[in-house]
């Protein structure tokens, strides 16, 4: 019994040192320690009262990590390529949309749109249908114009590289 009394207050004992190295908190501009030694020598300030929690996070790859691969030039062939690829995809995107406003074009049929089945009783179902068509034909002629304006935009800086 002795000897569990005597390990018991070894064991508190030790954790004494350890939980009053805690008490005494530098702080060092944004950072903090608890090291007499370090906070002497960066000029650090004693925190007194509270709690401090300090919860460390991921650095940031290095500056010039970062500057090697995003500074880094374009081949030309690479970048002649890329412009390629984003003309095809635009003019892809065009016919769509041109493709789409025939359809829409088609069905509103100069403002006068077969009527469907529930339609026919209730007026005010195809005049929101009209208006709906109306509206996504708008929609649809600023998209083909956006489009437009891309490619030549593009055509513009595949001129210019050259």
């Amino acid at each position: 019994m002795k000897t569990d009394f005597l390990f018991l207050f070894l064991a508190a004992t030790s954790l004494v040192p350890s939980v009053q190295a805690q008490d005494r908190i530098y702080r060092c501009g944004n950072e903090y320690t608890n090291t007499v030694s370090e906070s002497q020598a960066k000029n650090c300030k004693l925190i007194s009262g509270g709690n401090v929690t300090i919860v460390q996070a991921l650095r940031p790859p290095a500056p010039a990590t970062r500057v090697a691969s995003a500074g880094q030039r374009v081949d030309t062939v690479d970048q002649r390529a890329k412009d390629s690829d984003a003309r095809l995809i635009l003019e892809a995107e065009l016919k769509k949309a041109e493709a789409r406003q025939a359809e829409l074009l088609k069905e509103y049929n100069n403002g006068e749109p077969e009527k469907m089945g529930p339609e026919a009783r209730n007026h005010q179902k195809y005049l929101d249908r009209v208006a709906e068509l109306k509206a996504n034909i708008a929609r649809n002629e600023s998209d083909i114009a956006g489009i437009r304006r891309e490619l030549g935009r593009a055509s513009q800086a595949s001129g210019a590289s050259r």
